[in-house]
């Protein structure tokens, strides 16, 4: 029997009137795969990325398994950054809403006593960046004898940042008896070794990137002369009356300088980067969390980790350097099957990295046509070149640059990509 809803699962009621309230009806791919097995005990191996309900898709069984008279630690999940520790414990604590249970988020950059505090009084399960729970370990006031479940989140990403050595640590103190599921956008070699080494015959569940991530996200281009980019922004802000977006730069002066420029518009508008301070970041993702500033301009590595619902435009000011950062960034949008729109301003130099992006995935970029074409109104300046396909001379709208590839309309036109064919708007 294929699982469509919720009502197919065999859920308490107390699970089950909690996704009622949560407004949860039909089952995401993740979701309609993975609950069953880890319903029964099975280890589980899961490729979903974040914002594609997986966080139900584990929690959920992990409520359900759970004994709520036992005040000790059942239920361990590692996350790699405390934005997403905070956002996942909250989650789960609205799922164990009637059942009894306690979920607490144990990250660094705060007090150690409040968590000291609320493990002594009972916590059923903790949510948790490998680093402080390992701190936690150390100074003996964490105990993981009793833990049932472990789930491994992010795996992907907490190998990236170096974790393997925290995570195996921390599942050398967990009974080996445990459940353990691992979570992860890519399942490469790195991924597999944890999952060989810690799981037990797992089931492997694995959802195309196309089918959680691509979808339900409206992607458009527009190339751009880099000396009209910013006026284009304010443009398209404009024009689609724009309230919530991320904003991708690629470097950190790139980040303060169109945060600072955007404000000096009127646009409510912040930067984020890895400059920032742990304090400083906390306020800025905060109030951009809870709808008090519209505009986040952040680099890659600040938007790490974010996972905010309500976003409903990612803006490329910057095409990526490398293009499965591309899907990473406009997966931010378009959350928990929701719609969402990805723009990317393309700079004439940056032809060659729309291509290998455009290469990776079978869902269309449409070409958005750009009003503004030069600071002075009226038709753009053109020069002469050499197309590099055909070898004719033809006109184009920015001066060339010799170390770089130059298409005349009718060979732009032509170019595809193995997957579909990008049109040349005259």
């Amino acid at each position: 029997m294929q699982m469509k809803c919720f009502e197919d699962l065999p859920l308490s009621q107390e699970v089950m009137n909690s996704i009622e309230e949560l407004g949860f009806s039909n089952l995401f791919p993740i979701q309609a795969q993975a609950i069953i097995p880890l319903l029964e005990g099975k280890d589980v191996i899961g490729q979903a990325q974040t914002g594609t309900g997986k966080t139900a898709a584990f929690g959920i069984p992990m409520v359900e398994r759970l004994d709520s008279k036992n005040k000790r630690v059942q239920g361990l999940v590692l996350e790699p950054t405390r934005e997403l520790a905070v956002q996942v414990a909250e989650h789960i604590s609205r799922i164990c809403k009637y059942a009894a249970l306690k979920v607490l988020p144990i990250y660094g950059g705060t007090s150690i006593q409040r968590q000291i505090y609320a493990l002594k009084n009972g916590v059923q399960i903790v949510v948790g960046t490998p680093g402080r729970i390992i701190d936690h370990l150390k100074r003996g006031t964490l105990d993981l004898e009793s833990v049932k479940t472990v789930v491994i989140d992010e795996a992907d990403r907490m190998l990236d940042m170096g974790f393997i050595d925290d995570i195996e640590s921390i599942l050398s103190k967990v009974p080996a008896n445990r459940q353990t599921s691992l979570f992860s956008a890519t399942i490469d070699q790195s991924v597999m070794n944890v999952c060989n080494r810690y799981m037990k015959k797992p089931e492997k569940i694995l959802v195309s990137k196309d089918e959680i991530a691509l979808t339900q996200i409206s992607q458009y281009y527009t190339v751009v002369n880099p000396k009209e980019k910013f006026r284009v922004l304010c443009n398209i802000l404009d024009e689609n009356h724009i309230e919530r977006a991320i904003i991708f730069c690629k470097t950190r002066v790139g980040t303060d300088m169109l945060a600072e420029r955007l404000r000096a518009q009127g646009y409510d508008a912040k930067p984020l980067h890895g400059g920032f301070t742990q304090p400083q970041r906390d306020v800025v993702s905060s109030s951009f969390r809870k709808g008090k500033l519209k505009f986040l301009v952040a680099t890659d590595v600040a938007a790490r980790g974010l996972d905010i619902q309500g976003i409903t435009h990612i803006i490329n000011y910057d095409v990526p350097l490398h293009s499965l950062v591309y899907f990473h960034r406009i997966g931010r949008t378009a959350r928990m099957g929701r719609e969402g729109t990805a723009i990317t301003l393309v700079g004439y130099g940056e032809i060659v990295e729309l291509d290998r992006i455009r290469a990776l995935t079978n869902t269309s970029i449409e070409e958005l046509e750009s009003e503004i074409q030069t600071s002075h109104g009226g038709s753009p300046e053109t020069h002469k070149a050499v197309c590099t396909d055909c070898g004719n001379e033809c006109e184009v709208p920015f001066k060339p640059d010799p170390s770089r590839p130059v298409y005349c309309r009718e060979c732009w036109a032509n170019r595809k990509s193995p997957i579909e064919r990008l049109v040349f708007k005259s």
